[in-house]
């Protein structure tokens, strides 16, 4: 089983995070930050990752922490439930459509964190939320899941729809590089023999 809970608790959040990477997207989400549970259903849905969330931050300074937390669990969680990465794809890639959006996204699970992020929001905010956040949630799940993650908005004028582009492109890249592949035979996808931390 390729599951994963993981708590952390700071002076600024307390987060819960359980997920199945073999799971069929069933999602039970509660941040208290409506924009940021619907990219994360979204995220869950598409990747096929079953994911349950529960998030208590400070709200009343801003949405910072909360974002950017839940990004750092969701990466860790997903890093641990990898184990050491044998039989895995590692890489996925999508090209997500959404009206008058484009969004390209490439990710290689290596163990080796990076993010290239090409994304520009026409608005500093959707709803209460402000669009630079959403950068720091995806540094941080690159981050702490060992994620190279690369994210291209090619075009679109929608803030809602280029982040959520983001979001599902992501998720559908995910799907590809953490799914088994049966010709791997539990062989773990690298010349070095190893994608964890211990060598």
């Amino acid at each position: 089983m390729r599951t994963a809970t993981i708590e952390r608790k700071t002076r600024e959040t307390e987060i819960l995070v359980s997920l199945d990477l073999d799971g069929t997207g069933t999602y039970d989400i509660d941040t208290d930050i409506g924009f940021l549970d619907h990219m994360l259903e979204s995220f869950s849905r598409h990747s096929l990752i079953d994911l349950k969330v529960r998030a208590q931050g400070d709200l009343h300074v801003d949405f910072h922490h909360t974002t950017e937390d839940t990004g750092i669990v969701i990466g860790q969680a997903i890093k641990r439930a990898l184990g050491d990465f044998a039989g895995v794809r590692r890489f996925g890639s999508a090209l997500i459509p959404m009206d008058e959006t484009l969004t390209r996204v490439a990710v290689d699970i290596s163990n080796r964190p990076y993010l290239i992020w090409k994304v520009n929001f026409p608005r500093p905010k959707l709803g209460e939320m402000d669009t630079e956040l959403f950068r720091e949630w995806f540094q941080a799940l690159a981050q702490n899941g060992g994620i190279c993650l690369h994210i291209e908005n090619l075009y679109g004028e929608n803030s809602h729809h280029i982040v959520e582009t983001c979001f599902k492109g992501t998720a559908r890249s995910l799907r590809e590089a953490v799914a088994i592949d049966e010709r791997m035979e539990g062989i773990v996808p690298s010349t070095k023999g190893t994608l964890t931390d211990d060598m």
